[in-house]
């Protein structure tokens, strides 16, 4: 493994939070998935040593939460091991789940292993709609799961991600939330990368939809109050400025791929002609003070004009380097949700198409995730 190195930076804090993406195996399609379009096979993942050793090394640099991820993690057989394993590391543990394989039986046991909250992602407040977008009849089981784990005693959130096919039934899910006992829903607006990027024509929400959710969203947080969190940020698409990524590129947390690479964001391995450190080779403490994929963005030496001389920089890090490639094919370009951006008619471009467009109806055609035999399968659904 590469060695740390002494002169490590020291204006960069330690992180706080771990995303362990522990697979991208998946039983559900979600057109909107931010997994990169070439998903890591099973034989490619980190094994359960491998991940105990990431967990090891990130709780001795000082990480206090991690939160296991997928694809569905679920489908990894040692997943109360590898939470057994950080609660003794004295991190919080969070599992984010599609919820199917959640039974009474397997809550129980990952609440003995120490499993503090349980994230439930659910596509819509009813069956039909729900099993169209995520491509897979899983509502009913869904539920079953959101019970099981309050009967558990554990700590239940929803996750549900926002866009033009459910955004106006936002009372309904707001209803299922409460009816189900969670005690944070996250309403999730669909960031447009990876498959979200390949069906945003599709997806995108009009702004009449932004702005009545938005309302929606005002008027169940003061009659809920504090009985359950409600977490609702502004499409980045509707927004003046653009957030900062992830709290600042490499500033609050990574992610660790299941094939072990380190990112400083989950998306950020779409960015093409970079090289990310992986946890095969390389410690984490190095690649979090001393690589170069962590600190190409940290401060502000990087950024282009205008972001240089606004006085929101140290805010908003310059906006998402996911989104500026995505966008523009360049990882250093302002982001253009930001409306000083040279390019940030790509946005307003893509707001005109939506509310200009006629009603979508469910049989438009939509990409679903799926898992993709090589790199040429992967360009040619980027053209389609």
């Amino acid at each position: 493994m590469t060695q740390i190195k002494q002169n490590r930076s020291s204006s960069v804090d330690p992180p706080y939070s771990l995303l362990a993406e522990l697979t991208h195996r998946c039983p559900l399609h979600c057109p909107y998935c931010s997994n990169p379009l070439e998903l890591t096979l099973e034989r490619e993942e980190l094994t359960t040593e491998d991940w105990c050793r990431v967990l090891t090394q990130a709780a001795e640099m000082g990480v206090v939460e991690v939160h296991f991820s997928g694809g569905e993690p679920l489908l990894r057989n040692d997943i109360v091991e590898l939470i057994r394993h950080a609660n003794e590391l004295e991190m919080y543990t969070n599992l984010i789940t599609s919820g199917i394989g959640l039974s009474e039986e397997r809550i129980n046991r990952l609440k003995q292993a120490g499993l503090a909250n349980v994230q439930v992602s659910f596509q819509a407040a009813e069956a039909k709609l729900s099993d169209m977008i995520g491509g897979y009849k899983a509502f009913e089981k869904k539920k079953a799961a959101a019970e099981a784990v309050k009967r558990a005693g554990l700590h239940l959130s929803l996750n549900v991600v926002l866009h033009s096919l459910n955004i106006g039934y936002l009372d309904e899910i707001i209803q299922l939330a409460e009816e189900l006992g969670a005690e944070r829903l996250e309403l999730a607006n669909t960031q447009y990368y990876n498959w979200a990027l390949l069906n945003r024509e599709r997806l995108l929400p009009s702004r009449e939809q932004v702005d009545q959710a938005s309302e929606i969203y005002t008027a169940a947080k003061e009659r809920i109050g504090s009985r359950m969190e409600i977490i609702w940020v502004i499409p980045d698409y509707y927004a003046n400025t653009p957030k900062p990524c992830m709290g600042g590129w490499g500033a609050i947390g990574f992610t660790v791929a299941s094939n072990g690479d380190v990112l400083p964001c989950p998306t950020a391995g779409m960015i093409e002609n970079f090289t990310f450190e992986n946890v095969r080779k390389s410690l984490l403490t190095y690649i979090w003070y001393e690589s170069d994929s962590f600190n190409r963005f940290r401060g502000d030496e990087w950024m282009p004009e205008p972001c240089l001389s606004c006085e929101l920089r140290h805010q908003d890090g310059g906006g998402c380097r996911c989104q500026a490639f995505a966008l523009t094919g360049n990882a250093y370009s302002t982001d253009p949700a930001c409306s000083l951006a040279p390019e940030h008619h790509l946005i307003e471009e893509a707001i005109q198409d939506t509310n200009n467009k006629q009603a979508i109806t469910f049989n438009s055609r939509m990409i679903y995730r799926k898992f993709l035999l090589d790199k040429h399968s992967v360009n040619k659904i980027k053209t389609k």
